[in-house]
């Protein structure tokens, strides 16, 4: 796992935070991506911090290019970046409406086909994406949550299916609640019992095993629930 370097969207916070961290201990090379670098400095060799606003598509456009070139061993790309947002359809704003799917869907699709193609030259390599169990069922006040995750999750069998050939696996994750900063600006939060949450370094650790795994072999798709579920709102 030495000579294998990855990039982690969303890398300073919840489980990008901790896939950073599981993916340093293990002497995997981490280049995160994230808006703001102040609160999140490992202290294990190895993480170079690259500030971007996902949201914006030009940064995109000229900011991944860059980092490939400058580090052009990647060979793992954890697409995690998003953000939450639950209320009836009709108290979005049409702004609102764009912004949200820019981020939590768009964002990982251009991001993803820089990698693709990068990973074609090399040969090789893993995606994984974060999605959620809102992927797995639509329900009240998660509309463009749901159609996010939905479309995420259609747009990574789509991608397995096209790049298989080229040694590029794809894996999506679906958590159940993960106790994280995700709920920060929620009215609703995961119960406060251990069982009533998944942990970010659960996620984390299956995530390793993910890209671990030997070549000839991918895992589709996970999907992850905490032992009993239970919402406190605030």
């Amino acid at each position: 796992m030495e000579n294998r370097v990855a990039l982690v969207t969303g890398s300073t916070s919840g489980i990008g935070r901790e896939t950073t961290l599981e993916l340093l201990k293990n002497k995997i090379k981490v280049i995160g991506l994230g808006r703001c670098h102040k609160k999140f400095k490992p202290k294990i060799d190895g993480y170079f911090p690259i500030t971007i606003d996902l949201s914006d598509f030009v940064s995109i456009a000229r900011i991944i290019p860059q980092v490939l070139d400058e580090h052009s061993k990647i060979d793992v790309f954890v697409s995690n970046a998003g953000y939450g947002d639950f209320k009836s359809l009709e108290n979005f704003s049409d702004k609102q409406v764009c912004e949200f799917l820019n981020l939590n869907l768009i964002s990982h699709i251009l991001v993803a086909k820089h990698l693709v193609r990068h990973m074609k030259s090399r040969a090789g390599g893993d995606i994984v994406f974060l999605g959620s169990e809102a992927a797995l069922e639509g329900k009240r006040r998660a509309s463009l949550y749901s159609a996010a995750k939905f479309g995420l999750r259609g747009f990574a069998q789509s991608l397995r299916d096209e790049c298989g050939n080229a040694g590029i696996r794809v894996c999506m994750i679906n958590p159940g609640f993960v106790r994280s900063p995700f709920f920060d600006s929620l009215n609703f939060e995961p119960g406060l019992e251990k069982n009533n949450a998944i942990e970010p370094e659960d996620v984390a650790k299956l995530i390793l095993d993910i890209i671990s795994l030997r070549r000839g072999t991918t895992i589709d798709e996970v999907n992850l629930s905490p032992a009993s579920k239970s919402i406190l709102f605030k």
